[in-house]
């Protein structure tokens, strides 16, 4: 009679979580159906995630919600307006530079192989095979993130709609989310909002961890390659900051397009210098700057982020990409909630916060 408890018990088990990974596919799978707006509001979300917390302060003492969130806007967007105006110039005049130290990368690259014999003709054809592949990879990549959107106007109804649910999320996000948890059964909507109020923290404590990391590293990788003599340094650690929303993948592929254009430019040695100074920046960031601000709680295997980038970027190309280790993370700390330990960081467990 207990073998046969037991068994049944395995079985439940087994279709309960078959009965998940279906569940979980189709979600995907009709998110990516209406990737025209579940993408706007998801990035609506994850935007909100790091507006709220400063509008929730201002509230606390004693701002209407509305002053308190037309002072967030008007900082972000001030902000970013500056941001862009003064950078853009400078990337813009970087590109053809960079163009022109990987061509010079190639040809170096190319005399070396000559010098140990490699037959220069066949070291032409793989280049021009390598370059070949990079192109269509990037034609790929770029139709399969707005696929049908260029002929539609949807990046521009797609960026609208996302500041306009951001800005909503950050004034009323907690009204539309009482609402929503109110159209589920009673029993439930207590689990619901704890987990929910796990998942939102989280995202944006990865977020804005990922920014204020990211920023660093540019920094600091910037500040190596001004000292080094490299050109493009400015360029540089702004693609270093972007990278770092694209965890491992992104600083691997950051790394390498210095180490590149140092090759080109300084020669081999100061390109050795550059891969050290890139490998010492992300074991600062790995050992000292992200446990301190992520939180124990929040950090990922390597190898299970490389898989939900790889999984994502399958499914959704950069957008899916982007999205796709907060994502991991929240499901992670989701997890560990349901399991019992509340807590979100290092420290000992404590209630969830509402969903603003």
């Amino acid at each position: 009679m207990d073998a046969d408890g037991a068994v049944k018990t395995r079985v439940l088990r087994a279709g309960h979580l078959l009965l998940v990974v279906v569940l979980v596919s189709l979600a995907i799978w009709a998110f990516w159906r209406v990737r025209t707006v579940s993408i706007p509001v998801l990035l609506a979300v994850f935007i909100a995630s790091m507006t709220v917390p400063p509008a929730r302060w201002m509230v606390r003492r004693g701002l209407p919600a509305a002053l308190a969130t037309a002072l967030v806007w008007l900082g972000v967007l001030g902000g970013g307006t500056l941001l862009v105006t003064g950078l853009v110039p400078i990337i813009a005049a970087g590109v053809d530079d960079l163009s022109i130290s990987v061509d010079r990368f190639v040809v170096n690259l190319q005399e070396a192989a000559a010098g140990f014999g490699v037959n220069e003709t066949r070291f032409t054809d793989l280049t021009e095979q390598g370059r070949e592949w990079l192109s269509r990879q990037r034609g790929d990549i770029t139709d399969g993130a707005i696929t049908g959107v260029i002929t539609t106007g949807e990046i521009l109804v797609g960026a609208v709609l996302t500041l306009v649910l951001a800005v909503y999320f950050t004034h009323s996000g907690s009204n539309l989310f009482a609402w929503l948890t109110g159209l589920a059964p009673e029993a439930s909507r207590e689990r619901l909002r704890s987990g929910a109020s796990v998942v939102f923290r989280v995202i944006g404590r990865y977020m804005r961890g990922v920014a204020v990391v990211g920023l660093m590293e540019g920094l600091l990788m910037g500040l190596g390659l001004w000292l080094l003599g490299v050109p493009l340094a400015i360029p540089l650690a702004v693609l270093t900051w972007i990278a770092a929303f694209f965890p491992i993948v992104g600083a691997f592929l950051a790394g390498l397009l210095a180490a590149i254009v140092a090759f080109a430019d300084e020669g081999w040695l100061i390109a050795l210098v550059v891969v050290a100074l890139a490998v010492a920046v992300q074991q600062i960031e790995g050992n000292v700057l992200a446990p301190q601000i992520y939180g124990r709680a929040l950090e990922l295997p390597g190898a299970i982020v490389i898989m939900a980038i790889a999984l994502g970027a399958t499914l959704a190309g950069i957008a899916g990409a982007f999205f796709a280790t907060p994502l991991t993370a929240a499901v992670a700390a989701l997890i560990h909630h349901r399991s019992g330990d509340g807590s979100l960081s290092s420290g000992s467990p404590r209630k969830a916060d509402p969903v603003p």
